[in-house]
């Protein structure tokens, strides 16, 4: 009897069991170390994010700059400006001024001039304005819009560094949480679940960082830049934004893309276990368009039309580039299966 039964090599138990055996207080205090260590990381991450405000202030606003300079009328537009300040934007076809171009955008400087300069006789006190083709206009005067973001209150800067420390902290720290769930959770997988959660982790983070940096570079200029659009066409006017609505709209915007582009790894995941496959995937591409329509409006935060179909495409996308992934996954395990049936 001895003779039949098989001595299985070390690395084949480590296949089976899985990593050590703990008691279950054993396993309660490794869980216990494992979340304080992920609540430290994300106090730390709060702090640094706070520390480095006007960094991230910066990043979140540079999508605005984007949008800014995005020309929203193709007709030509006459800036007034005296020192700093916008006085207006109207069209060229309303300020009929001799010479001036209209087939681009133009600044006009408002200048001062007294009624002596004139030649007005017993007008030395009275100022007149006049006005200037300026050559180099400042760059602010030539955007298609002009947003200022301001806080309105004496405690809104406060909640606006508490909002960049709470989402940059998740952000900075992520990494090291995920680290720490990983050791707490890994020693319990087989060797092939490790190596598939390796790929699933990796595969993952850069579909994440893919729509942050599709949400950031595309989605948001045009969001802000048709949001401004949509109130000038009401009557109303978008030139002072208060900075803790923006802060939350930029922050929820760049996490909900993200959390989106991880779609193809929970449709190949479910294909992977067996609760999917290609043809059910296809007979699903009408539901999932209602879905997708439904989860693009719940993340997209103005609601703009626009901003929904720019966000639903790159999602449709993904899911069919899952369907064509799981059929050749369907065609090398029919093939390998073949050549198995075949060999024996």
């Amino acid at each position: 009897m001895a003779d039949e039964l098989e001595v299985l090599p070390p690395e084949h138990d480590e296949e089976e069991g899985g990593g050590p055996v703990k008691s279950f207080l054993e396993h309660l205090e490794d869980l216990r170390w494992t979340l304080l260590k992920c609540a430290l990381a994300l106090a730390l991450g709060m702090i640094v994010a706070i520390s480095a405000s006007p960094y991230i202030v910066w990043f979140l606003k540079w999508p605005l700059v984007l949008a800014q300079r995005v020309k929203t009328s193709p007709d030509a537009r006459v800036a007034l400006i005296v020192g700093t300040n916008i006085l207006a934007k109207l069209p060229a076809s309303q300020f009929p001024v001799p010479g001036l171009a209209s087939n681009r955008d133009v600044v006009l400087r408002m200048v001062p001039v007294s009624g002596a300069s004139l030649g007005i006789p017993g007008a030395s006190n009275l100022v007149l304005t006049s006005w200037v083709l300026d050559p180099s206009p400042p760059e602010s005067a030539m955007y298609g819009m002009n947003v200022d973001l301001k806080t309105m209150g004496p405690v809104e800067s406060f909640s606006v560094a508490i909002k960049i420390g709470l989402y940059g902290g998740v952000a900075i720290s992520a990494p090291f949480v995920l680290f720490f769930l990983a050791q707490f959770i890994m020693p319990a997988l087989h060797v092939h679940e490790r190596r598939f959660v390796y790929r699933a982790a990796g595969f993952g983070t850069l579909l994440f960082f893919l729509g942050v940096a599709f949400c950031y570079l595309i989605l948001l200029v045009v969001s802000l830049s048709a949001t401004v659009s949509f109130s000038n066409w009401l009557g109303f006017t978008a030139d002072q934004w208060r900075a803790e609505e923006y802060v939350s709209f930029v922050c929820w915007f760049l996490l909900g893309m993200g959390l989106a582009f991880e779609l193809p790894l929970v449709l190949l995941t479910l294909v992977k276990v067996g609760i999917l496959d290609a043809r059910k995937l296809g007979q699903l591409r009408m539901y999932w368009v209602v879905a997708g329509l439904t989860l693009a409006g719940f993340i997209t935060p103005d609601g703009n039309p626009m901003t929904m179909l720019l966000m639903f495409l790159p999602l449709h996308a993904l899911y069919e580039i899952s369907v064509m992934i799981a059929w050749v996954w369907e065609r090398k395990e029919s093939r390998k299966d073949g050549l198995e049936s075949g060999a024996s």
